[in-house]
């Protein structure tokens, strides 16, 4: 029979399921919101391979960062809590810049960019593609379903959240570009990046500090940025409107 990684291929097919279905069922449910025009299936798949490249250059970055980030502390120190924020925004700055980098060149020419909700939708998908790519390479690599059920419930939610937020910014950017309001236009982009780091950074460092307080603080932040979201969601599909 053939194997991957020393999988079964039937396993191996479940593990592949486990780590792709729930990105796609988040991808679904903000489709089904963009009410007024749906965007055409050739962008979002280019969105979604978007995000699986800066998934990859994510970990590229990461790794220089990690180097530079060990040789900085094994000169000046830093305290447990110290490298888990540093690193966490690390994380936050890589991944949330390089999902950024493939989202623009992806969508911000496009004549299809034409209402504020595409923005999000944009954002999503591709911020989705980087995650589900990411999951497969965690459930291969640990062969474990409760890492995707806990990747399914968490991780993947959490990805599509700070997209969210990129997403209602990166359309303002764009309709500030339309209006010819350059300082308008940088400033939401700056907003869409930075906004979305705040919200990865905040998410992976109360996980790596590790303390009973962080962990309490983790699931709080979780509860209130899904209903912020799912609410957000909503309102921004209700009161969508032409960028143009």
């Amino acid at each position: 029979m053939f194997v991957f990684p020393g999988i079964a291929l039937n396993r191996g097919l479940i593990y592949l399921a486990a780590a792709v279905v729930p990105a796609l069922v988040l991808m679904i449910y903000i489709y089904n919101h963009d009410k007024t025009e749906k965007e055409p299936g050739k962008l979002l798949l280019r969105c979604v391979a978007g995000g699986c490249l800066s998934a990859f250059a994510a970990m590229i970055l990461e790794t220089g960062a990690t180097w530079l980030m060990d040789w900085y502390f094994s000169r000046h120190g830093a305290t447990e809590v110290q490298y888990a924020v540093m690193t966490a925004i690390m994380v936050g700055l890589c991944e949330e810049g390089t999902k950024y980098f493939f989202l623009k060149r992806a969508t911000w020419k496009s004549p299809e960019f034409n209402y504020l909700f595409d923005g999000m939708v944009y954002a999503v998908f591709v911020s989705l593609g980087f995650a589900a790519l990411e999951n497969i390479l965690y459930v291969f690599s640990y062969g474990n379903l409760s890492v995707a059920l806990q990747r399914a419930v968490l991780t993947i939610p959490a990805h599509a959240s700070f997209a969210v937020y990129m997403g209602i910014f990166y359309a303002r950017a764009k309709n500030m570009e339309v209006i010819g309001n350059a300082y308008g236009a940088m400033m939401n982009q700056w907003l869409a990046y930075l906004c979305a780091v705040f919200l990865h950074a905040v998410y992976d460092g109360a996980i790596m500090i590790g303390s009973d307080a962080s962990m309490i603080f983790f699931y709080v932040f979780v509860i209130v940025l899904d209903i912020m979201v799912f609410r957000t969601i909503r309102h921004e599909s209700k009161t969508d409107r032409p960028i143009y």
